[in-house]
This record gives C-alpha cells, sequence and structure tokens, in this order.
C-alpha cells in the first residue's frame, strides 16, 4: 500500500480562477441555450460532465425570487452507451438526472448493431470507436443542432485544436483546417440545413482546475475515481482492469493493486492508474505532479496513433 497523500500544499494552492473559468463556462451554457433551437448536453456520468452539469445549475436552477423556486436545465441529457460501461457509472448518471429531473436519452450502440449500422470486426472488438454512429443516429432522430460536451483542451493534441463552438457539417464531420474565427466572446453559430455545432464549454480547463473545482463544489463522483483495491494485469504501460470483456491474457499474472480512474468510459479501453488517493483533495495533489495526460495514462485507444483521436473526430466522435 503506498503512504497516504499529504494534503498540506492544499492551504496554500489558489483556486481563485476557477471563478473565471465558472463564469465562462456559464456563459457558453446560456448562450447554446439562447442560440439554438434542440440543443442537448453530453452526459456520461464522469467528472467532467458532472462539472458541467453542476454549472448548468448554477445557469438555470438557482433559486429565483422570494418563494426560492428553482428553474430547470433548458436542454436534455445525452447518453451514448456503449453496453459496456462501469455499471457505478451508469447508475451514479440516472441518480443525478432523477435528482435534477432532467430529461435523460440514452441511445446504445447496441441498438445500432442491431439495426446493422454497426458492424464490428470480430465479437471482442471495442466498441468505443462506433459511438459515433449511434451519436448521428441519435442526432437525425432529435434533430439535435448542438451538443454539448465536457472534452477539454490539455486532453489530447486534436481536442486542443478544437474550436470552443466547434462546427459540424451535414455529414456530422469536423474539418479542422476550415474552422470558423472565434474573437473574444463572439461565436459563429450559423447553420445550413441538417448541420451542428459541438459546443466545449470547459475547453479551457485543465484536469486540475476540474479536480480543484470538485473538491471546492463537493461534487459527488462514481467510487471508481477514487483509490480502491482492483484485479490488473500490466499491458503495453498500463493497467487493464481484469473483467469479464477484458480478461488476462496467457502469461499475464493478475494482481491486486490499490487503483483509480482518472477518466472513465467504455470498459474494453479504460485503464485505471495506481494511487492511494481517496478525497479530491488528495488527488489535487496528485495532478499536480502528473507528468502524463489523463488520456495517455489511462486510454488503450489512443495508443494506435498519434492521429487516432482526430481520425475519429472528423468523423463524428466527440
Amino acid at each position: 500500500m503506498n503512504a497516504r497523500i499529504d494534503t498540506s500544499a492544499l492551504s496554500h494552492l489558489s483556486n481563485r480562477h476557477l471563478d473565471a473559468l465558472e463564469e465562462e463556462t456559464i456563459f457558453i451554457l446560456r448562450e447554446v441555450a439562447a442560440a439554438f433551437e434542440r440543443p442537448a448536453l453530453l452526459f456520461s456520468g464522469g467528472k467532467d460532465s458532472l462539472v458541467m452539469l453542476r454549472c448548468a445549475e448554477k445557469a438555470f436552477m438557482d433559486s429565483n425570487g422570494p418563494s426560492g423556486s428553482r428553474g430547470r436545465i433548458p436542454y436534455p441529457l445525452l447518453m451514448i452507451d456503449t453496453g459496456h460501461n462501469f455499471p457505478e457509472v451508469t447508475d451514479f448518471r440516472d441518480l443525478r438526472a432523477k435528482e435534477l429531473g432532467a430529461e435523460l436519452i440514452v441511445r446504445s450502440v447496441e441498438d445500432s448493431m442491431a439495426r446493422g449500422t454497426v458492424r464490428l470486426a470480430h465479437p471482442g472488438e471495442s466498441r468505443n470507436v462506433h459511438q459515433s454512429v449511434t451519436l448521428l443516429e441519435a442526432i437525425e432522430e432529435f434533430r439535435f443542432d448542438a451538443l454539448i460536451g465536457g472534452a477539454r483542451r490539455d486532453e489530447e493534441k486534436a481536442r486542443a485544436k478544437e474550436r470552443i463552438f466547434s462546427h459540424r457539417d451535414s455529414f456530422g464531420q469536423w474539418h479542422p483546417k476550415a474552422q470558423r474565427p472565434e474573437l473574444w466572446t463572439l461565436f459563429n453559430t450559423r447553420l445550413q440545413p441538417n448541420e451542428h455545432f459541438r459546443v466545449f464549454p470547459i475547453s479551457n480547463w485543465t484536469e486540475l482546475d476540474v479536480w480543484q473545482y470538485i473538491d471546492r463544489e463537493n461534487i459527488a463522483l462514481p467510487s471508481l475515481y477514487y483509490a480502491h483495491p482492483r484485479q490488473v494485469v500490466e499491458r503495453r504501460g498500463l493497467l487493464v482492469p481484469v473483467t469479464p470483456l477484458t480478461p488476462a491474457k496467457d502469461g499475464e499474472t493478475i494482481e491486486t493493486r490499490t487503483v483509480r480512474f482518472r477518466t472513465v468510459g467504455d470498459i474494453t479501453c479504460t485503464c485505471p492508474v495506481e494511487s492511494p488517493a481517496a478525497t479530491a483533495g488528495e488527488i489535487v495533489i496528485e495532478t499536480l505532479a502528473a507528468e502524463v495526460s489523463e488520456r495517455g495514462a489511462t486510454r488503450m485507444d489512443d495508443k494506435t496513433s498519434d492521429a487516432s483521436m482526430e481520425k475519429r473526430k472528423k468523423d463524428g466522435y466527440f
């Protein structure tokens, strides 16, 4: 077991910049509500979408007037489910949507497979990349004109290239060399028929900002984000959780380690990191010393090539 993390440095760590980040995020969330007819907020139950949800609460649900009445989030929550998500996360997703009285729409990759629009190369293939197809089908079904996502520029090179208001053509594709300029807070939201926008309100946040905000706001998260014992094997420099979907291979040694997840997603491509951090404050201290981005340390599907994420985004991925 690793030694406990010394959190005494937290008292010297400023979080005043979080007010500016929160204000920008709330402004963008309200701008989406004002500029689009049929927006939706992508909500997985992960930490970034829960931070966005807290900002949406502040943007639209603060007590209003002497009666203390609360408003409501003016767009539905949308989840694209691979069918291979951690149950702790999907259960938490359902709980938070119910607590807020928000409309939750779930569309499944398995339904796309049944329709024949998604075909796996082999039964063990990760379904993560195929979420693009199901997402585009959901956009067509509900005629969404803006999807609000929790991607951040610090996560990955392709995401660093993208605008906050990111235009998608009628095929749902992103063209990184033909993006609209964003000067100050002037966003070009013009759309042609069948086009839509992906909007990233926390694009300017970092992983450290997210955890400082979670700590400051006391945001509840799925238990996977905090230290817990789990059976894992070492593979390609990552700790792969041993599950029925990701069993150990011949010659691999199964170990029980104390781990946490820096990001959560499809079980078949999401890995934990070894960590004793059991609170948001302890994770803030760990993140200060991290030398590898959260996706670089935890995502098997990003290991294929430096351009793998950019290709998927061009094809309609989040």
